[in-house]
């Protein structure tokens, strides 16, 4: 499990690459990944290619920084999910929340 980020040529948006199990014990680190970014971004892209699991701790922690992002006014794009990473977000409608790709 590990969380990477990088930012775009410009800077204007971060994207958050989780490897293996997002659940609870990524959360002090994804957390960390978007509130200690320096420049803070405009948008976000969370990178979930090399995610194999995703629980509800997840989808809170994906709720928080929707939340840092502004709320209905952030800009954040999942992207790259399997099809059962990308089920569990279907069914918990966080395509009406969230860009996923």
């Amino acid at each position: 499990m590990g969380i990477r980020t990088s930012y775009s040529a410009d800077t204007n948006f971060l994207t958050i690459a989780v490897e293996g199990r997002f659940d609870f014990s990524a959360h002090q680190e994804f957390r960390a990944a978007y509130e200690e970014a320096d420049p803070q971004p405009a948008g976000f892209n969370v990178d979930m290619s090399e995610t194999n699991y995703l629980d509800s701790s997840a989808l809170g922690m994906l709720l928080l920084l929707r939340d840092h992002a502004g709320g209905d006014g952030a800009n954040i794009t999942i992207e790259n999910c399997s099809a059962d990473v990308k089920k569990i977000l279907t069914i918990s409608n966080f395509e009406q929340l969230f860009t996923i790709k």
